[in-house]
């Protein structure tokens, strides 16, 4: 038997219409409608317009024709009609919410889990947006749990560690009590988690192993990827290298250095300056980080970058990327996820600071699906993110986000944004997002499922496999420790 919502009163649409309440509602909670053309209608209550009388406003979603479709109804509702709550299986076959694959989370204000399928994440790439506070890092780690446990290889980086306590079980009491309720237990991943630091482990002591690239044989294109040069100071890099290439079948970078400060131009200091910089970081090496050992399958690895400068990032980030990339297209590694935090310092929109990373991101959001390499963008700013990045991602997950500029450019850059839902993401309570994926009909509301393992945000007890000892690690980011590490690297970088 169905539960009455109301009658349909006031104005009536193709699209939306009111109908005045009978018993409890609430807004956003979905309703059914009979219409004699088309069968029952799904819709969702919009707003609740007038407490005093209990009039509603909703939107009409529409119904499944006998080929699947969802379809809209082509005549309006009449006065008088009943209203009722729509039940589950109602709205899970019109929506085409399908169980198994990645779990999100539940649909908000039902008991109705919403999934994902993994292909569409690998192949069509994802997004997660909102302003600071509201979860984007939270939901990020929900889905890197459900890829982990499929077994698919993760490369995240990660600005500022907050991915590391996906080692740990989650152990917060209060989300532990919401387990039951989403249907989960809690679970850490540490066989699963490698921690690389292109830092050193005493700026970063919770990373298992250092990045480092390849400083051996650098070319002339390669130091050209990692600063601007100008045509005279090309000209000397190139005439420095090939005269060491005629003496010598291996060079470091102080060989480099030491040719190009034997040249007569005064453009040379400008060269040395930076490849002192580059140097001194020791970010380059002899023994680099391989791309075979970074994306394996059932792995995840973070590239935990506290305490390098900005700049020091996104060359990072550049030769990950380019290197991943060529490695997906000749085989060499298996189809994985690409994880980038904090994604507008990696691949800004165009007005705002230039990355060198941008290119290289745009053609993995552009291409990638064709080789198997599937992109996760995080980011606080959509405005400073750049929009070809973004539109290439064809599941949305959106969190509240306030900022006039903010809103604007998801406007701009998405399909399915109206001013209604640019209201709606306005006032997304915590822990609830707007998701848009090509498996779901329409936009939804997702309450986010609690998270197995730990959330980088808060303090945690530890035992290290290796140390079989309790460590406690604190939010790394606030201790005197790390600061100084950070005054450190930056000096010498600064030079």
């Amino acid at each position: 038997m169905y539960k009455l919502a109301g009658t349909v009163s006031g104005d009536v649409g193709l699209h939306e219409f009111d109908f005045t309440v009978t018993g409890d509602l609430r807004r956003n909670e979905y309703i059914k409608i009979w219409n004699e053309l088309d069968g029952w209608i799904l819709g969702r209550v919009m707003s609740i317009v007038d407490v005093t009388e209990k009039t509603a406003t909703a939107e009409i979603i529409g119904y499944k024709d006998e080929r699947g479709f969802l379809m809209q109804p082509q005549s309006t509702f009449t006065h008088g009609t009943k209203v009722f709550k729509a039940d589950q299986t109602f709205i899970i076959e019109t929506l085409g919410l399908k169980s198994g694959g990645i779990y999100l989370g539940m649909l908000e204000g039902r008991n109705i889990q919403v999934h994902l399928k993994k292909e569409e994440l690998i192949q069509k790439h994802c997004s997660i947006l909102a302003k600071t506070g509201s979860g984007k890092s939270y939901t990020a780690g929900v889905l890197i749990e459900e890829l982990l446990e499929r077994n698919i290889p993760l490369l995240i980086i990660d600005p500022h560690g907050e991915y590391l306590t996906l080692k740990y079980e989650n152990k917060s009491e209060e989300e532990r009590r919401q387990m039951e309720k989403y249907g989960i237990t809690p679970k850490g991943y540490a066989s699963k988690v490698v921690i690389y630091t292109p830092s050193n482990f005493s700026i970063n002591p919770a990373a298992d192993k250092l990045f480092r690239i390849d400083g051996i044989n650098l070319s002339v294109n390669e130091l050209y990827d990692l600063f601007p040069l100008t045509d005279a100071q090309l000209g000397i890099l190139y005439q420095s290298i090939n005269e060491i290439k005629s003496e010598k079948e291996f060079y470091t970078v102080e060989e480099i250095i030491k040719k190009v400060s034997e040249s007569r131009s005064s453009a040379k200091w400008r060269i040395v300056h930076f490849l002192e910089r580059t140097r001194e970081t020791g970010i380059l090496s002899d023994s680099p980080t391989r791309i075979e050992e970074l994306v394996e399958v059932n792995k995840a690895s973070i590239i935990d970058m506290k305490g390098a400068d900005p700049k020091l990032q996104q060359l990072i980030v550049y030769r990950i990327c380019k290197e991943v990339f060529e490695g997906r297209k000749m085989g060499k590694i298996p189809p994985f996820m690409l994880v980038i935090e904090e994604a507008h310092n990696f691949c800004p929109e165009k007005g705002f600071e230039k990355a060198v990373s941008s290119n290289i991101l745009r053609t993995i959001a552009s291409e990638g699906r064709k080789f198997g390499l599937g992109l996760l963008v995080i980011s606080q700013r959509p405005a400073r993110v750049d929009k070809n990045v973004i539109s290439q991602c064809n599941t949305q997950i959106i969190l509240r986000v306030t900022n006039p500029n903010d809103i604007r450019a998801l406007s701009r850059g998405l399909e399915f944004m109206s001013s209604e839902i640019e209201e709606e993401i306005k006032r997304i309570p915590q822990g609830v997002a707007l998701l848009s994926s090509t498996s779901i009909e329409m936009p939804i509301m997702v309450d986010i499922r609690v998270r197995r393992s730990e959330h980088g945000g808060r303090a945690v007890e530890m035992e290290p496999v290796e140390k079989k000892k309790e460590v406690r690690i604190k939010d790394m980011r606030n201790t005197s420790e790390e600061k100084e590490g950070k005054r450190s690297m930056i000096a010498r970088l600064l030079g």
